[in-house]
């Protein structure tokens, strides 16, 4: 049960339930299936987005927010089990760009088909307007949230 004081504001609320959600998220995400043995969950991002655009890794971890080493490992990986392929950069032959292969995409729709499913079951008793307005909610809050993370005037005390 989240900490509640009769003076709690709004977003001291909202902190509360967040902390809550994101902590039932990562135990829901550990207990998920994997959907390929030799592939860490966490990186699952990385082909999402490269499904989007092909990019080179220093910009897929911009995307992701992570390190350039973290996804240079995990793109190891993916290239390995034939999930993604180096390509030469169009714009600069010297470098590589990567790209999700069928096998990839494959992987991405039985990801995608399986969040479905979970998210039905999860929300069965949600209206449509519901889940449209909390969908609402969170790319607004993902949008403000980003914001936040680029712009250096933004202040991130938590």
């Amino acid at each position: 049960m989240p900490f509640r004081t009769a003076e709690s504001t709004p977003t001291a609320l909202l902190g509360d339930e967040l902390v809550r959600v994101l902590k039932l998220m990562h135990v829901a995400r550990a207990r998920a299936p994997r959907h390929h043995e030799q592939v860490d969950p966490m990186a699952y991002p990385l082909l999402f987005n490269l499904k989007r655009a092909t990019m080179r890794v220093s910009e897929l971890a911009d995307a992701v927010h992570s390190d350039v080493s973290t996804v240079s490992r995990q793109v190891s990986t993916l290239v390995e089990h034939g999930l993604v392929v180096r390509q030469p950069d169009p714009a600069d032959g010297r470098a590589h760009v990567l790209a999700v292969t069928d096998a990839g995409t494959d992987l991405l729709l039985a990801l995608r088909e399986g969040r479905d499913r979970w998210l039905q079951g999860l929300l069965s008793e949600w209206s449509d307007d519901d889940v449209r307005d909390l969908t609402a909610h969170l790319a607004r809050l993902a949008a403000d949230l980003e914001t936040s993370l680029t712009d250096p005037t933004q202040r991130t005390d938590r």
